[in-house]
């Protein structure tokens, strides 16, 4: 499958924090008033320095490799490097577009890159949209309200329990064990919260009570692939931790050094439900026209329905077994190692593009 040695630009971000190298900290972040560092939450999305030299170790077991930050000064540096290809995993910095930053400079310079295109990615960072699109198409999705300020969310026509959370954001960030709300004092508070501090609407969405999993999803039309479910548990979350993968259970209770053990790959379901949640999964990423990979999460509703909860075309690919990211431990049940997995996309995204 890899018998072509391409010349491989990665694009990414890195969280402040880690920054090893003062040469390649991003220009961007040392000049954003402090407002936009308030949040704990801010950096969710970006990579870490592990992740980042895990994609390149990955690659350059192909591929010749160059690094690319993406600040303003990536521009400048893809026309300089000129690569074959761009293995983008950028989620960018500001506006509700971010995502669609870097591909949005690639299709300008017709450099070929991995993943969905600059519509998709805005269209998928933006939930209340994606769930237009997903109702329109008849995909059962949770019932939903966009509050633009606190007083959008009285006299709303859902029922409680509610969750709440920022609207143009990924990685958990916003959801915290406030965003599970069951009364209307709670709600009006956490909207007026997601509003001040993330600067956005609130979505307000109806909570699927019955089980939760993610599919990981590598390939392109007739040759996409489903990897094996994944499923999240929550019975052995803490008694006062909410019934959701939120901020605090990603990133704070859920470490290496102490994992939950609230994932099962393959999932342990019947036959029928796992191609209803197969079925479902091809579709949405059919019609929000992802490319190449994505990662899409499932809950079920009160009557086992498989309904759509989240979009993500850019998904974590944290390189350590004991972290808990869901497409590389979907992949390794399926038989692919971190690197054959990231080589993988590579090859499907290099097909797309014509490059072998």
């Amino acid at each position: 499958m890899f018998n072509v040695r391409l010349n491989v630009a990665l694009s990414f971000n890195v969280k402040p924090e880690s920054q090893p190298f003062p040469e390649i900290v991003s220009p961007i972040l040392k000049d954003q008033p402090a407002k936009l560092q308030r949040s704990i939450d801010t950096y969710a999305e970006w990579d870490t320095w592990d992740t980042i030299n895990a994609l390149k170790q990955a690659l350059e077991c192909y591929n010749d490799v160059s690094l690319i930050p993406a600040d303003d000064s990536a521009f400048e540096k893809f026309k300089e490097v000129n690569p074959d290809i761009v293995f983008n995993v950028a989620e960018g910095f500001n506006g509700t577009s971010r995502e669609a930053q870097i591909p949005s400079i690639l299709d300008m310079l017709q450099i070929p890159y991995t993943g969905s295109d600059p519509l998709t990615l805005a269209t998928c960072l933006d939930k209340a949209r994606t769930k237009e699109i997903l109702s329109y198409h008849k995909i059962p999705n949770a019932k939903f309200i966009l509050a633009f300020t606190p007083e959008d969310s009285k006299n709303i026509q859902l029922n409680f329990p509610l969750v709440v959370k920022p609207v143009w954001e990924g990685s958990s960030k916003g959801i915290f064990s406030t965003s599970f709300v069951k009364n209307q004092k709670e709600l009006e508070d956490e909207v007026q919260r997601i509003i001040i501090e993330y600067n956005q609407p609130a979505l307000i969405e109806q909570f699927l009570p019955g089980k939760e999993f993610t599919v990981a999803i590598i390939g392109n039309g007739r040759d996409t692939k489903i990897l094996p479910i994944v499923e999240i548990s929550y019975k052995d979350f803490p008694k006062d931790f909410i019934p959701l993968y939120s901020y605090e259970a990603k990133w704070i209770l859920d470490t290496k050094e102490n994992p939950l053990d609230v994932f099962s790959c393959p999932a342990k379901i019947d036959s029928s439900l796992e191609l209803r949640i197969k079925n479902i999964a091809l579709k949405t990423f059919n019609i929000l026209r992802c490319k190449d990979w994505a990662r899409i999460d499932i809950r079920l509703d009160e009557s086992g329905e498989p309904n759509i909860i989240e979009v993500n075309p850019l998904p974590g690919i944290l390189p350590d077994p004991k972290d808990n990211s869901c497409f590389p431990k979907a992949a390794r049940a399926d038989g692919l190692d971190y690197n054959e997995m990231i080589n993988t996309v590579l090859y499907v995204s290099a097909k797309r593009h014509n490059l072998l």
